[in-house]
């Protein structure tokens, strides 16, 4: 087996078998696990029936259920279940489906609502070879502190698209001008299905290339990372074959990155196993 399909089965762990279909109205949008069904239990708007769980047919408009949604979430924050992060995001039934509420991001996977982000490699192309601009992350971070992660890279939050939320998040992170953002290309939609203690992530990421020109040196810019590096290719190729240094699912999008610049053979059994898992979620 492949040293790189670790990090893949890592992002694509089984949730529990008893797991309960969480549903707006008739939609089916989420999972959620039985500490947090009896969490919710017994709070107005909260049901359960017929095997799955949920806000009832009287929140049917977008306002109505964001506003239920909010307030069980409120409910789980009170009960220590849940922290609230202030960011709302998109809930639908499916990727391209329409948007039926808004939730805070920090209560998306205590319900198991899919959400989706943007990742960026920053990549400089020269005579003497490839390199990729990696951001090491603030030791303060919540999430992999301290780890190697993508130049740029951010969830898509309520109202917005990939292609936008990419523009503001590399002005944001990495002070990118946003005619050279605007550049970047788009070149994969990976996907990935994890149980956390937390509850389930179902993330879509929307991968992008951007080449920099030589001398371009991108800056830190809200506390998102600490510092950014230039290292060849190969480097980071070991890094993430050989060593647990990379924030999680930023392994999956250099992964793809290697696969699609040939350090990986695609037609070989271990790249094509590489590349199908890329997308299990």
């Amino acid at each position: 087996m492949s040293p790189f399909q670790r990090h893949i089965d890592a992002c694509n762990t089984p949730p529990p078998d008893v797991l309960r279909p969480f549903h707006l109205g008739q939609s089916p949008v989420g999972f959620v696990a039985p500490e947090i069904l009896a969490a919710l239990d017994g709070v107005p708007g909260f049901h359960c029936q017929a095997g799955h769980c949920g806000i009832g047919p009287a929140q049917t408009t977008r306002a109505a259920s964001t506003v239920a949604l909010a307030a069980l979430a409120d409910h789980l924050m009170a009960a220590g279940k849940i922290r609230l992060r202030g960011e709302a995001f998109d809930v639908r039934e499916t990727f391209a489906g329409p948007v039926l509420a808004t939730l805070d991001r920090g209560a998306l996977p205590a319900f198991g609502v899919a959400a989706s982000g943007v990742h960026v490699n920053g990549v400089v192309r020269s005579a003497t070879g490839r390199q990729v601009w990696v951001g090491i992350r603030a030791e303060n971070k919540a999430v992999a502190p301290g780890q190697l992660d993508n130049l740029v890279a951010g969830g898509t939050p309520a109202g917005l698209d990939a292609w936008t939320t990419m523009i503001k998040e590399a002005g944001e992170e990495a002070a990118l001008p946003p005619a050279l953002a605007a550049q970047a290309r788009p070149v994969a939609r990976l996907t990935y299905r994890m149980w956390t203690p937390q509850g389930l992530r179902r993330d879509t990421l929307d991968c992008f290339d951007l080449d920099l020109p030589e001398g371009f040196v991108p800056r830190p810019n809200d506390g998102e990372v600490a510092r950014f590096e230039l290292w060849p290719i190969e480097r980071l190729f070991a890094a993430v074959r050989d060593t647990e240094g990379v924030k999680f699912n930023v392994n999956l999008v250099l992964i793809d990155l290697f696969l699609r610049e040939g350090l990986i053979d695609l037609q070989s059994t271990a790249g094509q196993a590489l590349r199908a898992g890329l997308s299990r979620g």
